[in-house]
């Protein structure tokens, strides 16, 4: 049986099967990478480069349906929000291309000596993308543009259930001019992909994943000495200490939560309240919880999807089970439908419960009672990742205070859903390594070198 297949999660209805890559086939694909990176990585201008991407862009905004269409029943994302991952992807692929001479120029060094010395930034060669299936090409895109934007060159693994909008993307790459071996998609096996970090003629690789992914694959490229960047899990905290909109405040928690059916690693999954609002938000945030729609992935109106996957949804579904059965409190929600799951809410999760330090990666918020600042400030740093946060006051001096104090590689205050090319994303502790997006992604695959000239 194929590892690849899109498999609908909204009805367990198999739709198509794909082929590993054949050993001759991996071969091929690192051997036209690695040449690529030899050849255009190092003559093409930026210019030409960017000219590139533009046109990347162009295509992932002239075939959005298409490409929309094909995540939904790959892994169940609701239209709307498979539309707008289409059009950011083209946003970051763009970003890059307008940037290109903040990436590649020269950046001049203050010296005591006489002469000058810059540092130029060069690709390090072909390098290994694994990504996820949660956002297909939004991932994708914050991988590959900026590090194509340096001349680097892109092997591309995508996850298993994500065959046919990992072939879209590199039709794209393709149609859009780059050249051979520049982009490809191969479909690898997880010990073929071992097998290529190995290799001497990849120069490094990046995972978006899982814990245990992003360790497996650190191990394999500490052996091999290759530079590796990981973006991983996160259980990212809510706080919420003051408000003069109660309303709108849960509403951002809400969408904080349920934002991809709650498939999303900087998704809001710890809502910390102060207990002089805690009664009150608990109660409209349940209320807003439960009455998400839950249903056909291809109707606007429809709020949650099918979780990716039959097993994603019983794995969820098993974690919330095993937390009321050590002493949670389900308030709403709980009941799984198949590979659907409703918005639901849990309380009373102790540090004794493994739910405490778990990532629920699904419509699942748990709510937590605070004393104040110094508590929520606490529980907020009591977990084994440090991806996002999102803290809510009316008092600016507070919301100063927090961000300094959270374990986290992002704090944002008094709103949510905020990402945009400009703005690195990436975490610290368990939530991985690096960044990706923004000016700072197009520093992680480069050669920094010091260039130093004698007067």
């Amino acid at each position: 049986m194929s590892d690849y297949q899109v498999v609908n999660p909204a009805t367990g209805e198999t739709l198509a099967s794909y082929p590993t890559a054949t050993a001759a086939e991996v071969e091929s694909a690192i051997a036209a990478a690695d040449a690529a990176s030899r050849g255009w990585g190092r003559s093409s201008t930026p210019a030409e480069r960017a000219a590139l991407l533009r046109k990347v862009a162009e295509l992932h905004r002239e075939r959005r349906q298409e490409l929309a269409e094909l995540i939904v029943r790959e892994m169940g994302k609701q239209i709307d929000g498979a539309l707008g991952e289409v059009d950011f992807a083209a946003d970051i692929t763009e970003y890059y291309a307008d940037h290109i001479d903040e990436i590649t120029g020269d950046r001049p060094l203050t010296i005591d000596g006489d002469g000058t010395a810059v540092i130029r930034r060069a690709p390090l060669g072909a390098l290994l993308g694994i990504m996820p299936w949660n956002f297909p090409y939004y991932q994708v895109a914050r991988f590959a543009a900026p590090n194509l934007a340096i001349g680097n060159t892109i092997l591309l693994k995508h996850a298993p259930q994500c065959p046919e909008s990992a072939a879209a993307i590199a039709a794209i790459y393709a149609d859009a001019g780059f050249p051979e071996g520049a982009y490809a998609d191969v479909r690898l096996t997880n010990d073929q992909a071992a097998e290529v970090i190995a290799d001497r003629r990849i120069q490094g690789v990046s995972v978006t994943g899982s814990e245990r992914a992003g360790a497996a694959v650190a191990e394999i490229a500490g052996r091999h000495l290759k530079k590796v960047a990981l973006e991983l899990g996160g259980s990212d905290p809510f706080i919420l200490l003051s408000t003069d909109d109660l309303d709108a405040t849960v509403q951002a928690a809400v969408d904080a939560r349920l934002d991809n059916t709650g498939q999303s690693c900087n998704a809001a999954k710890r809502f910390i309240v102060a207990d002089d609002l805690y009664d009150a938000f608990l109660e409209k945030f349940t209320a807003a919880m439960t009455a998400a729609t839950v249903g056909d992935p291809l109707s606007e109106d429809t709020v949650l999807g099918p979780l990716s996957s039959l097993t994603a949804a019983e794995r969820l579904a098993a974690q919330v089970d095993a937390a009321v059965a050590a002493g949670a409190t389900l308030v709403a929600g709980g009941v799984r439908d198949g590979a659907f799951y409703p918005g639901t809410v849990l309380t009373d999760v102790t540090p004794e419960m493994d739910a405490y330090r778990e990532e629920f990666f699904g419509p699942v918020g748990v709510v937590y009672r605070v004393s104040g600042e110094d508590e929520a400030v606490a529980i907020a740093n009591d977990t084994a990742f440090g991806l996002g946060s999102y803290v809510f006051t009316t008092d600016a001096e507070q919301a100063a205070r927090i961000a300094d104090k959270i374990d986290a590689g992002m704090v944002y205050v008094n709103l949510v859903l905020a990402d945009e090319p400009a703005l690195p994303f990436g975490g610290v502790k368990r939530s991985g390594t690096g960044r990706e997006m923004g000016l700072l992604a197009a520093d992680e695959f480069v050669n920094k070198k010091l260039i130093r000239v004698a007067p």
